[in-house]
């Protein structure tokens, strides 16, 4: 299992952009999936955006459009940027890594969390 450390969250205005970055403390090899959920208060975590090492996105259809994902495997980052940013987007961003470990064991790993406050 692979440690999973947030980056980038903050306060912006409505329409506004920010970026969000998760680094892993070690390489992450095969086949894998990268992804950030939210959760607001009250609310379940839900998928956001998430990228596959074959280079598939799939996205939220509410944030299609306005939120880019992007995963550097060498630097062992991905990357969350979000744009045109509504107050809706408010919660804590989560990175999510799901892997298959050597002897093919499932493997899932979760970012502690930053918070995205979306406000005039």
């Amino acid at each position: 299992q692979v440690q999973l450390v947030e980056s980038g969250g903050g306060l912006v205005q409505p329409g506004g952009s920010l970026r969000v970055s998760c680094r892993s403390s070690s390489t992450i090899f095969g086949e894998n999936t990268k992804a950030w959920y939210r959760q607001a208060p009250g609310e379940q975590r839900t998928l956001v955006a998430s990228s596959d090492s074959s280079g598939q996105k799939k996205y939220a259809d509410s944030v299609k459009d306005r939120f880019n994902i992007d995963r550097d495997d060498l630097d062992n980052t991905v990357t969350l940027q979000m744009t045109n940013m509504k107050p809706e987007d408010t919660a804590a961003y989560y990175c999510y890594v799901k892997n298959w470990d050597g002897s093919g064991t499932l493997r899932e790993s979760w970012g502690q969390g930053t918070q995205v406050i979306v406000s005039s």
